[in-house]
């Protein structure tokens, strides 16, 4: 059993050297070098000293906080009802059944939607709307987005509402608390955790969308994710790229750390 564990557990550091280590150190070691191959600093001078490498940052956490936002606003409430059905693992499964479709799939469907002779303005033109420019915007980009985020946004949250004891919202009740005093004095704070892992899985994607901008937002919408792929497929430089993928890793990791579950606080307050 031992030797087991030892084999399988050296597997699990390999895997984890070679892909994830070794990529960020050279995502690392690019960001800090110059195209002679000196350790120089100027990549990062150049990123915080340019306006335009700024305004993508704003735009980047702009619309993740947004698409962020709307999801949770949605993802919330249908999580929560989802949690009181009789049969509610077969209708969550319906709200996961669009994660199985590749992304692009989704991406170049909403394309024929929103299109000016897609289904939306075939619709909207019934009333005698002429057709509107639906596609190439940024509620198009946000629309889309949160539209794929969704499911993400409601697994997490809809599994803490599912692990609450049904005898504490009974006693809550008894209590004489109403409808709403449960849902906001108890029901919402036993839920955070899944509230936050939802905030996770939804924001640090979004912070570096690329192909959703190209497609729905057709380049109108700039992020720091669009800046990576141009910077290394088109400019070829990799450098700066680099040294943008090294920020986004900070920023998705400073997101984790804000987010995260802080059980010493929980367990001082039961202390005292």
């Amino acid at each position: 059993m031992k030797k087991g564990k030892l084999f399988f557990a050296v597997l699990y550091v390999l895997w984890l050297a070679l892909f994830v280590v070794v990529p960020i150190a050279l995502l690392l070691f690019q960001s800090l070098t110059s195209e002679s191959g000196q350790l120089t600093l100027n990549n990062f001078v150049s990123y915080f000293s340019s306006g335009t490498y700024l305004r993508m940052t704003f735009n980047s956490i702009f619309y993740a906080f947004l698409i962020t936002l709307i999801t949770l606003v949605i993802s919330y409430p249908t999580a929560y009802l989802l949690s009181q059905l009789k049969n509610r693992q077969f209708w969550l499964l319906l709200v996961i059944l669009p994660t199985w479709i590749n992304l692009l799939l989704k991406t170049y469907a909403f394309i024929g939607l929103l299109s000016r002779d897609g289904t939306a303005n075939s619709f909207i033109g019934l009333f005698g709307i002429s057709p509107q420019q639906l596609l190439f915007t940024d509620s198009s980009f946000v629309l889309v987005s949160s539209y794929i985020e969704i499911p993400f946004m409601i697994l997490p949250i809809f599994n803490a509402l599912n692990e609450i004891d049904r005898d504490l919202v009974q006693a809550s009740r008894d209590l004489g608390a109403n409808s709403w005093q449960t849902l906001w004095r108890l029901i919402i704070p036993l839920s955070m955790p899944g509230v936050k892992s939802g905030v996770q899985s939804v924001f640090i994607p979004s912070l570096s969308l690329f192909m959703i901008t190209r497609l729905i937002g057709g380049n109108r919408v700039i992020t720091l994710g669009t800046a990576i792929e141009e910077l290394f497929l088109t400019t070829q430089n990799w450098h700066m790229g680099s040294t943008i993928g090294v920020i986004l890793i900070i920023a998705m990791v400073a997101t984790m750390v804000i987010t995260r579950e802080r059980k010493k606080s929980v367990l001082r307050r039961g202390g005292k």
